[in-house]
Formats: C-alpha cells, structure tokens, sequence
C-alpha cells in the first residue's frame, strides 16, 4: 500500500517484506508496479528530483538482497529516443540488478494516461533465476488477454512472446484500479494467462486508495490447471509464502457485491485520510440513506470518537426525520449536534427582497438552504480541523439534483460513483451483518431532499430504479437513446430527458469533489466530457 513519492516509508515497506521474505527462507519475492513511488503518480513524474528518488531508493533495496531475487516496479530514465520514461519491472538478485522489463502496452484511457509520461517497451526478456526460466509482465500487457477493448488497442500482444519458452513460471507485477466485479475478472485472467504459457502464474498487485482511484490487492498464485490457487486478501495488504513445489491454497474470504463495495469505500475513506494526515470527518446528518451510510462508513474507518454528525432541521425538516437522524447518531455512539438553520435562512432571505421578490417559494429557496448547511459543514471542518464527508450520489450527481456550494460541498465524496440502488443494497448488508445499525425507517421511508413542503424526489426524478438503469447504460455503456430505449423498454422522451439533464449538470460535477472510483466509468476520474458542446 504505497503513498505516491513517500520514498522513505515505501521502501522501508519493500526492505522489511524482503526480510521477513528471507527469514522464512524465500527463494524470490515481488512487489506491484510502480511500488516504490506508487501509482500513478501523474505530473509528479516530470520533476528531475522525482526520478532521482525513485534511483535512490533503488540502490537501497538492491543492498538488501542477499540470496534472495525480487521482481518490483518503478519509473526510470528511457536511454535512447521518445519520451523520457519507462514502466519498468526491475529483477534484482543477490545484490545485483540483472536486468529490467519494461511495460510494453500503455493504457491511455479511462482513468490511464501513461503514453504521457513513458515510451513503450522494444523488447522482452526471460530471467533466469534459482536455474528456473521466469517471464515479467505489467499489468496492462496482459489485459489483451481476455480484454476484447485492449485487445484491439494494440499492436503488440505481450504474452505471445513466451509462449515457446518453456517458462517456469509467469509473473505480472500490477496496479489495476478496482471496480465492481473486477476481482473476479482479474482471477480469470490469471487463469487464461497460466493455461495459455502451461505454467504457474503470478499476479502482484497494488492495494490501497490514491485520489479517488481505488486498488483492491487481491493477488493471486493460480497452475495451469486451476487447481492449486492462492488468493490475497482483497482491500488490505497482506504477505504469503508459496511454495510452488507442494502449493498450500489459501483461503479467500467470500465478496458478495454490496460487502465488496463496502470494503472498498471504506478503504478508500481511510487512506484518504490517513496519507494526507487527517483524523476527523464532519458530515451533515440528515435522517436520511446517503448521510447514513457516508457516517457508518466513516465510524469504520475513522472511529466513532472521529466522526461529528451535524443535524440541520430546516422549517420543512419532518420530526420523524430528526428522530432517525438522533437514533443513528446514538446506535453508532457518535457525538451530535444540532443546529437549525430557519433564522439564518429567514435573515438571509429578507436581504435579497432589494435583489428580487422573495414573496414567492421557489428553486432560490432551496437552494439556500443547502447553501447556508454547507457554509456551517465547512465552518465546522475550518475551526475545529475536520475535513467535510459529501454524501452525493452518483444518481443525483448524474442529473444534478444537488446544490453547488451546497450539499455538494465536501473534501472528498465517498458516494459519487455509487448509484441510489446499490446504496440501499449495502446498507440492507450492514443491517443484516452488523447488527442493524440503521434505523428500519432510513431503509423505508421514500427519499426526500425535505427542502420544501411534502417534497419526494419523485417530484423531480423518475423512480430510482429507473433513473439509475438510464445512468449505468448511458455514463458506463455509453449506449444510445435508441439502444437504452430498446434494451430496456423505458419511454424513450423520458431517457433522452435524462441525458440532457446529464450533460448540462457537467459544469457542476466539475466542481464537486473528488468522488472514489468503483464501477468502470466514475464522474470524477476517467469520464472526460466538455462542458460547452452541442452533441447532447
């Protein structure tokens, strides 16, 4: 679990797994892409000094090799012509550097931007190692494998090159972004990659969260025949020893979808916090779905004594509301407070009447009453140093049901790339696992943004089940209106309704914060769409 350019504790972290490695007498030990400065870490990269770290740390490492061979990735100086760097998997042994592998397919695309940065690999290379044949991988080299995207994105297809060498073994030093389901995918192509070279295949790689991309580990051992299999933890680091001779399959904790996004919002909360040196979230605590599980997520990964909830009851607040708000507060043993907003709404309102008539109720109103609980979340978090949880979700974000400087305010939205849907399927999960920590009434009761009388989000949206099925076909898929409307069946004056408030909510999800990535296609990392355009 790298922190980008923190050379001293990620090498630290590469010596002190090298020797545990060798007092449990290893013969060879690997570390995922990118490991000694983490990945990705993006325009840092064209600063001279970076790349000199990146060299120092290397001599350290190699100093501490005795009798064992370690495979690991970093970024280094490209000798000959193209861009300045390369991806590379550098193959150490006994206090020698033997050679380097560097990656041959570069992902431009989604969230990746490599050919920025590095020139692709002109060769491959087998590595003898302990008298066995071994072949080195990066990632993305062999996603043309069972990936029919990438596969008909390069010229070059990486794996090919072993296939008549008789390897003793394969090996993928890897940072490949979580999504939902990803797991899964990546465990099969370990499988195709095994069976296709007819020897064990290895591979590494990243865990933990940078930015809002997010890194499930979840490394892998797998034989050809699928038989002897070793799978890593998913969402935490972790260390094994295999002996590839007499394997002794590990078990692997079961991921049902809700518990493996669970895990991976609250991985990504956690690192977020803890690499910049934060401790402490605010959240507004309204009653309602999105605020609870933004809390609990960040009781679990902060501690109750490091999460504020802050309940806000406007005029339009309903008692029931409160009283969920103040029982989830108490289930989860979090401090409180209470603070309504009806007299600042009141006073700021009355000085706009010599900007416009205020006799009216309308969208203005709304509005800043989101306006006047973001302005007091962010007070909060600026004299007490806590930073401010978003509790967006992707559905509303999509169509821009929300407020700018509102309820859209945060330094990071852990929902934003969750759909309404799957927010209800976790917290069901964390009721049935962790002893009902939500009140019944937050599962039930009919979503409200409570921001005038009577209001439900059906006043303004289609129903959430529908809503969301436009938005994963059109953000993620990007499918047409005409396909949307014939896959699913759904009015197609209705879908294509959806997709212009989609494209003209863009100019305020650009000024959102950050959201944590976990389906294939997030708002706020690796979808790239203007603002000013007249396609939709």
């Amino acid at each position: 679990d790298p922190t980008i350019g923190d050379f001293a504790r990620n090498t630290q972290k590469i010596i002190d797994a090298i020797k545990k490695a060798q007092f449990q007498n290893a013969q060879f030990i690997v570390f995922p892409e990118l490991s000694i400065c983490g990945y990705m870490p993006e325009d840092l990269l064209l600063f001279s000094d970076f790349i000199e770290h990146c060299e120092k740390a290397l001599s350290e490492i190699v100093r501490h090799t005795k009798d064992i061979c370690v495979i690991l990735g970093l970024p280094r100086n490209h000798p000959g012509k193209g861009k300045p760097l390369l991806n590379s998997a550098c193959v150490i042994y006994d206090g020698q550097i033997i050679g380097f592998q560097d990656k041959m397919n570069l992902p431009t695309y989604d969230v990746f931007d490599e050919s920025r940065y590095f020139e692709k690999a002109c060769e491959q290379h087998v590595f003898p190692v302990h008298g066995k044949k071994i072949g080195v991988t990066i990632c993305e080299d062999i996603w043309t494998e069972c990936n029919a995207f990438c596969e008909n994105r390069y010229h070059t297809r990486p794996i090919g090159f072993f296939q008549n060498k008789n390897l003793d073994l394969f090996v993928n030093i890897s940072a490949s972004p979580y999504s939902l389901g990803k797991t899964s995918i990546r465990k099969n192509l370990a499988q195709i990659c095994a069976k296709t070279l007819n020897c064990p295949t290895i591979i590494c790689n990243q865990v933990g969260a940078q930015d809002g991309l997010l890194f499930d580990g979840t490394s892998i051992y797998i034989t050809p025949d699928g038989k002897s299999c070793v799978e890593l933890k998913s969402f935490d680091k972790d260390f094994a020893i295999i002996d590839t001779e007499n394997v002794y399959a590990k078990e692997k904790e079961i991921f049902v979808p809700e518990k493996e996004l669970f895990y991976a919002l609250q991985m990504g909360l956690s690192d977020y916090f803890k690499k910049q040196n934060f401790s402490r979230a605010v959240i507004g605590l309204s009653g309602g779905i999105d605020s609870a599980l933004v809390t609990y997520l960040a009781v679990q990964a902060l501690g109750k004594d490091n999460v504020l909830g802050v309940h806000m009851p406007s005029q339009f607040t309903s008692k029931e509301s409160t009283h969920d708000a103040i029982e989830f507060a108490h289930r989860l043993g979090i401090k409180m407070i209470t603070i309504p907003i009806e007299s600042s709404f009141n006073a700021i309102h009355k000085g706009l009447d010599k900007v416009f008539d205020i006799s009216t109720f309308g969208v203005v109103e709304e509005n800043l009453q989101a306006r006047i609980r973001g302005m007091i979340l962010l007070s909060i978090a600026n004299k007490e140093g806590y930073l401010v949880l978003n509790t967006s979700n992707k559905s509303e974000l999509a169509v821009g049901y929300s407020t700018l400087y509102g309820d859209s305010c945060g330094a990071i939205s852990i929902l934003g790339d969750v759909l309404k849907h799957q927010i209800y399927s976790i917290c069901h999960w964390i009721n049935e696992t962790h002893e009902n920590p939500i009140p019944k009434r937050i599962l039930e009761k009919e979503p409200s943004a409570e921001l005038r009388p009577n209001q439900k989000d059906t006043d303004t949206l289609p129903p959430y089940d529908i809503l969301d099925k436009i938005v994963e076909e059109y953000v993620v898929l990007q499918r047409s209106c005409d396909d949307i409307a014939l896959r699913t069946g759904f009015d197609k004056n209705l879908i294509q309704e959806m997709i212009h408030k989609i494209h003209v909510s863009e100019f305020k999800r650009r000024q959102c914060p950050l959201s944590l990535r976990v389906s294939e296609k997030a708002f706020s990392c690796g979808r790239k769409v203007p603002i000013v355009q007249r396609y939709q």
